[in-house]
């Protein structure tokens, strides 16, 4: 692969992705984009890049978009994330939304699905304090691929031993063959969507609870700076924003502050929230209490 067919993939994954490589990451496209080269029929790389610069080409493009923005996952990755969750933002919305009895939740970056189902699987166990509530989990990502298979809810031996307490697995895990299928149950609290984070994504309305982890790494400067100013203005006043533990907002913008010995959670910044009103959830499905409503 020439540099100019390494600059042209470059250019378009940052375009269609958002995601910045490096001048050095050839052995990254060759891992990735190998594969894909195969599977479309093309020698290497070289034809691949000449099969992207001819028309119709779309399909590939998606290929190799999906290819290098899947990201590994595991359930309750860095564990502390999912402690705030617990112990800091559901009991403090659940004072807070006594009323309308209503709680929203968008993991941004849903790769296979494990954080989805790890957060769902917490709010399982917390049970009667969130009796009567509808909570929404709404779980998003760049790759179709990626989703289908958090869809299914199937996971390996493997998959399952990483960071997932053997007591959840065994209640809200079914053995089929030698893959862990997740429960109905909690297969039904999460609402899988496909979307691109470089895109407008105000439709989703005002969310109480934001995880976007381990994903503005692969942005540059403005690109994160973009994105998080557009999820400051759908996070609720008294919502939450979770970054990754190599992720902040500090130095990049306002929208957010640091929640006092919390690391990695932030609230939006109320001196600097636009005027501009929050726009409306869509109606979707949510589960309730005891099940789906």
């Amino acid at each position: 692969m020439t540099p100019i067919e390494y600059d042209f993939l470059r250019k378009l994954l940052k375009e269609r992705s958002g995601l910045v490589l490096s001048a050095e990451k050839h052995y990254l496209l060759e891992s990735r984009l190998l594969p894909v080269a195969r599977k479309h029929g093309l020698a290497g790389l070289s034809e691949l890049v000449q099969k992207l610069r001819s028309p119709g080409a779309e399909p590939l493009t998606v290929d190799v978009v999906e290819a290098m923005t899947t990201n590994e996952s595991f359930f309750f990755r860095d564990k502390l994330p999912f402690e705030h969750f617990q112990n800091l933002m559901i009991p403090h919305l659940v004072t807070a939304r006594a009323v309308q009895k209503r709680i929203r939740i968008w993991c941004a970056a849903a790769a296979s699905g494990q954080e989805p189902y790890s957060l769902a699987m917490i709010l399982k166990e917390m049970g009667s304090k969130l009796a009567g509530f509808r909570i929404e989990i709404i779980a998003t990502d760049l790759s179709n691929e990626i989703l289908e298979k958090a869809k299914s809810g199937l996971y390996s031996q493997f998959e399952v031993q990483r960071g997932l307490p053997i007591q959840m697995l065994v209640k809200n895990f079914t053995q089929v063959g030698e893959m862990w299928q997740v429960s109905p149950d909690i297969r039904a609290m999460v609402q899988f969507r496909t979307l691109n984070l470089l895109n407008d994504f105000s439709h989703l309305g005002t969310l109480d609870v934001v995880f976007c982890r381990n994903v503005l790494i692969y942005f540059d400067e403005k690109t994160k700076i973009d994105v998080i100013n557009r999820i400051a203005k759908i996070t609720a006043p008294d919502g939450f924003l979770s970054l990754g533990a190599a992720e902040t907002v500090v130095g990049l913008t306002d929208s957010f502050k640091s929640v006092s010995g919390r690391r990695g959670v932030y609230e939006p910044n109320e001196a600097a929230r636009t005027a501009t009103p929050l726009p409306r959830p869509l109606a979707q499905p949510a589960f309730a209490a005891g099940g789906l409503r």
